[in-house]
């Protein structure tokens, strides 16, 4: 890929461009200066079945000034927008900037609609039906592709609607986690576990620290292979909500259930990445958006008088 990137590439479309478009003017002023044979019936003496005759008439001047209006406009064009390979135009003209600028048109035109929530806290936002619609509608536009739109998230995705938090619950964590991101990682821990009996041991035991359907025996075996998962989960199994290790003592399951399912864990690991909402969101969007996620598996204080 790193071909199509290379400066040549950038020369090459500018001279290519460049020709092009004086090529447009040769082609002019040849053809202004070829002189053809003069006929009595200003003909070139070409005959086409049987009676249609081509005249020899030279080509209208407002054609003329057309086709090098034309040319002109597409040599100012390229001197003041990009166009010519990596060159920026003297205008600076960019598709981010212009992006960019549409947005913060858009941000300017929704500011006096959100600041009204800016002072007020989530817990009581989450009371506020007005607050909560909108909270709700950002989260169909930015969230619900992953989370599902009922927030109940799938296979992979967490459940917001839950009291199961990887990074915490309360709601400057929410909005930590919405602003910056998070990526969650496990690496493949086969190595560490040991055998690919050890491994099954492990993943009965995982299943019986949430009182799971488990084989007993395989499970008492992998107690102590589990050491080498305690160091992010915890020796009680009860996870990190500082790393974002998960509590496997509890029913939650994010990435499937069962053997099969710990065990693919174990040997491959996983990496989960949600990304950060920050400069696409205001600050004033994410504190409502947070509000309303907090709100889902939370009951807000009945709303003042």
């Amino acid at each position: 890929m790193s071909d199509f990137t290379h400066h040549f590439w950038s020369l090459y479309i500018a001279g290519f461009t460049t020709v092009g478009i004086a090529a447009c003017l040769l082609l002019l002023w040849i053809t202004a200066r070829k002189k053809v044979t003069q006929r009595s019936d200003n003909t070139t003496g070409h005959v086409w079945d049987e009676d249609l005759t081509e005249m020899n008439n030279p080509l209208p001047l407002w054609w003329v000034g057309l086709f090098v209006a034309t040319v002109v406009f597409a040599a100012l064009y390229l001197v003041a927008y990009p166009g010519l390979g990596a060159y920026e135009g003297e205008l600076g003209w960019t598709t981010r900037g212009e992006y960019e600028a549409e947005v913060a048109q858009a941000r300017k035109a929704v500011e006096p609609l959100y600041a009204q929530f800016a002072a007020r806290k989530p817990e009581e936002l989450a009371g506020d039906a007005n607050a909560m619609a909108i909270g709700e509608r950002l989260f169909m536009n930015n969230c619900a592709q992953c989370h599902g739109s009922d927030a109940r998230g799938s296979k992979g995705f967490p459940n917001l609607a839950d009291a199961d938090w990887l990074h915490g619950g309360s709601p400057d964590k929410i909005v930590e986690t919405i602003t910056k991101g998070r990526i969650g990682q496990m690496p493949p821990m086969a190595a560490a576990v040991g055998s690919a009996d050890d491994v099954k041991n492990v993943a009965h035991y995982v299943l019986g620290l949430s009182n799971s359907p488990n084989d007993s025996l395989r499970a008492q075996l992998g107690k102590s292979k589990f050491s080498a998962c305690a160091a992010c989960h915890g020796a009680d199994g009860k996870g990190n909500q500082a790393i974002g290790a998960p509590n496997l003592t509890d029913d939650t399951w994010l990435h499937g259930y069962g053997e099969q399912a710990i065990v693919a864990m174990i040997n491959n690991g996983k990496v989960n990445e949600m990304p950060a909402q920050e400069g696409k969101l205001t600050d004033t969007q994410i504190h409502v958006l947070a509000s309303y996620v907090w709100g889902l598996s939370n009951k807000p204080p009945a709303p003042k008088p």
